[in-house]
């Protein structure tokens, strides 16, 4: 996993032809406001987390985000153990995100 910046999260993942974008939040946090084209897999339901992050491509370059950083850390360190090539952790969290926004 490696922690990147906002401005280096948001860069290398606009310039990955083989990024997946992953929100770890709840639903409500997400329907609330979320990067646009990210996929969302609630963190806080264990189980289902954890089925769903074993069909994901592992060759994928993950850029994982949550409210604040904490949650998408826990998930970059899953998503390594379970054989991920590459994890990106947003510092900060969609709390200081700059960049576009979508609200369902």
């Amino acid at each position: 996993m490696k922690e990147l910046s906002q401005k280096e999260w948001k860069e290398q993942y606009e310039n990955d032809n083989n990024s997946f974008l992953l929100d770890v939040r709840t639903d409500e946090e997400y329907e609330e406001k979320h990067i646009p084209n990210s996929t969302q897999l609630d963190i806080f339901q264990a189980q289902k987390f954890m089925d769903e992050i074993n069909e994901l491509d592992k060759s994928k370059n993950f850029y994982v985000y949550c409210r604040s950083g904490k949650r998408s850390a826990q998930a970059c360190q899953i998503l390594d153990q379970v054989g991920a090539a590459n994890t990106y952790n947003l510092q900060g969290g969609i709390t200081e995100w700059e960049g576009e926004t979508n609200a369902n």
